[in-house]
């Protein structure tokens, strides 16, 4: 598409002499231009993209991709209902749970917050638990008085393994006087770090029979969890599982359906995140235009000289169009660069700010997660780069344009 001659006036002309020097630092910042925005838009699409995935994977694994229950009412006869969802296509983990709000008392300190009944097998399967425990064994999960509790709630209240702390249940049994709170006595055998604050701070765990003998719910459960093979394809799964339910009161619900705000959310604020950071891109390629127009007028003369030459508008216009693509090519290679470069190191960025500035950047206590996660989608990062390249070549058009419509005669007459 371009012969050698084009390519080496293109060359000559990004190359700047005495005289031109405005005009090639004004093509230097279009350049810097692009490659910042190239960059910025890559590693903002890859940090949105990484802590979607952290958190869906910590509250996912966590609450299930779907839950099953019955609205007012406990599920009871639910090891038949856990046999059917098992023989469901794509189903990884069913785990039967009770679930009550209590009162977490431990001397000085008391909180709010939710006890869940499970299976110790059930817990071993609970990767998001089994695999995070900071303290004590999963072997002595077990008993009437066993209860394990977050690190954050272990923190706050001064708990480690073997301490005592008391859980308070107003639906207690009805007297005379009046609805009588449940109160009893726990002994702390394992603390998990589930790696999502509110969690760790709420929610405490008991042996099923101890939670069903504590909540009242003898041989029910409140609750189903349900893992499946791929979390973006639960809804065919929650289908067949509604199907396979014999009782008209059991209700399932999906992650989609929990969570489509928050997520909705995110994948909103993904999308705006995108438009705005394009335009860093989009004034940089004004920058192109601007600076191609200076060079364009600077070099009246010369394409006068190369019209009478006889070099054709076709050949004029592709030298400039040249010119101004190198510098958007440059800068969107640049700009990838950079910005893959910073996603693969950014933990160790990151670290680096933290150590250098003496504070914590995320502090779980506020934040979903503990470091900066970057997911790297390179669907997405070809589509910036033909975004940017693309914007680039457009930039170049009408500069390119003009400069082949200039007219040698007119041109060196005022020359």
């Amino acid at each position: 598409m371009f012969n050698r001659f084009e390519r080496v006036v293109a060359g000559r002309y990004l190359r700047a002499r005495r005289g031109e020097r405005f005009v090639s630092i004004i093509a230097i910042f279009s350049l810097i231009g692009i490659a910042l925005g190239v960059a910025t838009l890559i590693i903002v699409m890859a940090v949105m993209n990484g802590f979607r995935a952290d958190l869906m994977g910590r509250v996912l694994g966590l609450n299930g991709d779907l839950n099953i229950f019955s609205a007012g009412h406990s599920i009871t006869n639910y090891q038949d209902d856990v046999v059917a969802i098992r023989e469901v296509k794509n189903v990884t983990r069913v785990t039967p749970m009770t679930e009550g709000t209590v009162l977490i008392d431990a001397g000085n300190y008391s909180t709010g917050g939710v006890v869940r009944g499970i299976l110790p097998s059930d817990l071993r399967d609970l990767h998001a638990l089994s695999d995070n425990i900071t303290d004590g064994k999963l072997d002595d999960f077990k008993g009437d008085d066993a209860i394990a509790i977050g690190t954050t709630l272990a923190a706050r209240a001064g708990l480690s393994v073997g301490s005592k702390l008391t859980v308070v249940s107003l639906n207690g049994r009805a007297t005379p006087f009046g609805n009588m709170p449940r109160v009893k006595a726990y002994h702390v055998v394992m603390i998990f770090d589930a790696g999502v604050n509110d969690y760790d701070t709420s929610v405490v765990l008991m042996p099923m029979e101890a939670s069903q003998r504590y909540l009242m719910m003898p041989g029910a459960v409140s609750l189903i969890q349900v893992a499946t093979r791929d979390p973006l394809e639960v809804t065919p799964v929650t289908r067949a599982i509604a199907q396979r339910l014999d009782d008209p009161r059991l209700r399932v619900m999906d992650w989609t359906q929990s969570n489509n705000a928050f997520l909705g959310a995110l994948t909103v604020q993904q999308n705006v995140m995108f438009l705005i950071l394009t335009l860093i891109i989009l004034v940089a390629a004004f920058n192109v235009i601007s600076s191609m127009i200076m060079m364009v007028k600077d070099k009246t003369r010369d394409i006068a000289v190369l019209r009478t030459l006889g070099a054709s508008r076709g050949a004029v216009m592709r030298i400039f169009l040249m010119c101004g693509a190198s510098v958007g090519v440059s800068g969107t290679l640049i700009g990838f660069g950079i910005g893959v470069v910073f996603c693969l190191n950014i933990e160790r960025i990151q670290h680096g700010v933290e150590h250098l500035t003496h504070t914590s950047l995320f502090n779980p206590e506020f934040y979903y997660l503990e470091h900066l996660p970057a997911k790297l989608i390179w669907s997405q990062v070809i589509e910036v780069m033909v975004m940017a390249l693309a914007l680039s070549f457009v930039a170049t058009l009408y500069p390119s344009w003009r400069a082949a419509k200039t007219d040698p005669i007119e041109a060196l007459r005022h020359e």
